[in-house]
């Protein structure tokens, strides 16, 4: 007889009943500005593709010459028989566009953090210190290992400083935060955390997954962003945001390379990528390199789009990036403006509890490359209608 199953379907009861249901709409064909979705011509608002380099030619021509070349996928893990030319090439890509000795690719930015966090600390002698916002996947490397835990209240640099006082004793002092933050979409004070990190003698490690491609000069994240290349220990970032593919990274020194390389369990037990994104990787950050227009166009479309939403009256919390949320407070209010969006064509998610507090869901925005100033406008004259039907403006 099968186990008793009847707790999975009281759960999904509970999600049901309370509007906390995942139900992903469809889309039909690639994921840009101007997409199909559920049959309906859309303007997406809610994908990570701030370049808009998942249609690039350089980046689709990379990734189909070499699955004709070397085959569908690679055959093996890494640490085995996985690793191939191809897979190396894109890792010096990356290195050389941050500005580090070394760079190790992981299957996602995911796998990045829940492989390499357990491998920075050993037990209670250690502590890791986080800020409280952080990304699920590290929060689930945390509790992977057996180190004390602190957390400190968000950005809060004086908190971060008694946290680490308290903890003065531990072996090893792990700080970690990510750098752009994927809700709110502030940044974290990289600056100041590394000169608490100094004082302290902690190491530090940077998610910055939505920096990539965002931050710095010409996108080379947060580390580029305040100058610190060198001085941050482990920079984690993603390919599937800004770059427009798939896969996690690792930057840093050779020895944090080989490292990550002998002891990740995420890295050493998963196969390895197909060759056809790992050329895709490499030809995602050549582009970025080799076409800056994309990274200074995306910035024209927030500086413009934020300004305008402020104008009408919306509430774009404390955003500084190409993230751009509209606080709605309640849950109610931010389901019923997505609503209205997905019915005049406007793909633009609603973030609720759980994921945010009970009376901070807000319309989550992500910027891209690929939108026009006409596309924007669009969207603008549907919010100054929809705007007073929620009571927002």
């Amino acid at each position: 007889m099968p186990g008793d199953m009847t707790w999975m379907k009281q759960r999904f009861n509970e999600l049901n009943e309370k509007s906390l249901l995942w139900e992903p709409p469809t889309l039909e064909g690639p994921n840009q500005p101007r997409c199909t979705m559920e049959g309906k011509p859309t303007i997406m608002l809610s994908a990570n593709n701030y370049l808009n380099l998942t249609t690039h030619p350089k980046v689709v021509h990379a990734m189909v010459d070499a699955t004709r070349t070397y085959g569908a996928g690679s055959g093996s893990v890494r640490a085995i028989a996985g690793t191939m030319d191809l897979h190396l090439e894109a890792e010096r890509t990356v290195a050389d566009f941050k500005g580090v000795e070394a760079a190790l690719i992981y299957s996602a930015g995911y796998t990045a953090n829940v492989g390499l966090i357990p491998t920075l600390v050993q037990g209670q002698q250690d502590v890791i210190i986080s800020d409280e916002l952080n990304h699920g996947s590290i929060i689930d490397g945390v509790r992977l290992t057996k180190a004390r835990r602190g957390v400190y209240a968000h950005n809060d640099m004086g908190e971060l400083e008694a946290v680490l006082r308290a903890h003065e004793d531990a072996e090893r002092k792990l700080i970690i935060t990510d750098g752009v933050f994927s809700m709110d979409g502030d940044y974290a004070p990289l600056d100041e955390v590394n000169k608490l990190a100094e004082e302290f003698g902690a190491m530090v490690l940077v998610d910055d997954c939505h920096g990539e491609g965002v931050l710095g000069e010409g996108g080379r994240g947060i580390v580029d962003h305040f100058k610190l290349q060198g001085k941050v220990d482990f920079e984690v970032g993603s390919f599937s945001k800004a770059l427009g593919v798939q896969g996690g990274i690792l930057a840093g020194t050779e020895m944090t390379r080989t490292h990550a390389l002998n002891h990740s369990r995420s890295w050493l037990l998963s196969g390895s990528q197909p060759p056809g994104v790992a050329a895709a990787q490499k030809a995602a950050i050549e582009v970025l390199m080799e076409e800056p227009e994309h990274h200074a166009k995306l910035w024209e479309n927030t500086n413009y789009f934020r300004k305008e939403l402020q104008s009408l009256g919306f509430d774009t919390g404390v955003s500084t990036t190409p993230i751009i949320p509209i606080m709605c407070g309640e849950s109610s209010t931010a389901k019923a403006m997505t609503t209205h969006l997905q019915g005049e064509g406007v793909m633009a998610g609603a973030i609720v509890f759980p994921m945010v507090a009970r009376d901070k869901a807000r319309i989550r925005t992500q910027m891209s490359a690929g939108l026009s100033k006409d596309d924007l406008d669009e969207v603008l004259r549907l919010l100054e209608s929809i705007g007073p039907k929620v009571g927002l403006i």
